[in-house]
């Protein structure tokens, strides 16, 4: 709601100022749409979700879990790391789109409750919708689905990678979390690239 409320209502604020308010349904869609939601999105599962992913796989391989799984003849992998990376691509994409909505509604709505923007929602959400393209809908599915792929398997691979000691937790966390942050920001600007060109 925050976001939404700083960015949509200085977004609506300065383009009515700068008589440029038919290019408010593009930058909108842009700056929250395109870049912010799916990234703050990102970043908030990795540091909440997938740090505990590869904290509890050290675990199970330290108490020698994942061997009786190999023992019983189940694949490790196809146990604990698929559906783990699986659930999280799928939640962040959802968790995504509920922060853009919000984003939107929320600015939309005290933008207008302070006098800021226009009163007539079905003109915003005609605004916003009519800048959305193909290539913004590409955008968000690629930006949220991919670096949520790439964090959660390079969390569940560093966490099965943990040897003996519960102490190497900790630094597998971490260099694991700095991985995945590392390829968000990297995934992202490949993903823009290949949208604007």
């Amino acid at each position: 709601m925050f976001v939404g409320i700083s960015v949509v209502v200085q977004l609506t604020f300065w383009a009515g100022e700068a008589g440029q308010s038919q290019l408010l349904g593009p930058l909108l869609v842009a700056v929250v749409a395109r870049e912010l939601g799916p990234v703050l999105i990102n970043l908030v599962v990795i540091v909440r979700s997938d740090s505990a992913m590869t904290t509890e796989l050290g675990i199970l391989k330290i108490n020698g879990e994942v061997r009786a799984l190999e023992a019983q003849g189940s694949d490790p992998f196809l146990q604990l790391v698929m559906p783990r990376v699986l659930g999280t691509a799928v939640s962040t994409f959802c968790l995504t789109i509920v922060f853009i909505l919000v984003a939107f509604a929320s600015g939309y709505l005290f933008a207008a409750g302070v006098g800021k923007g226009s009163r007539d929602l079905l003109l915003f959400a005609d605004t916003v919708s009519g800048a959305v393209q193909p290539k913004d809908v590409f955008n968000i599915l690629a930006k949220s689905i991919l670096p949520a792929l790439f964090a959660s398997a390079s969390c569940c691979i560093g966490g099965l990678g943990v040897g003996g000691s519960v102490t190497e937790i900790p630094h597998v966390t971490q260099r694991a979390l700095t991985r995945s942050v590392a390829g968000l920001f990297v995934i992202s600007a490949v993903v823009s690239v290949l949208t604007y060109l």
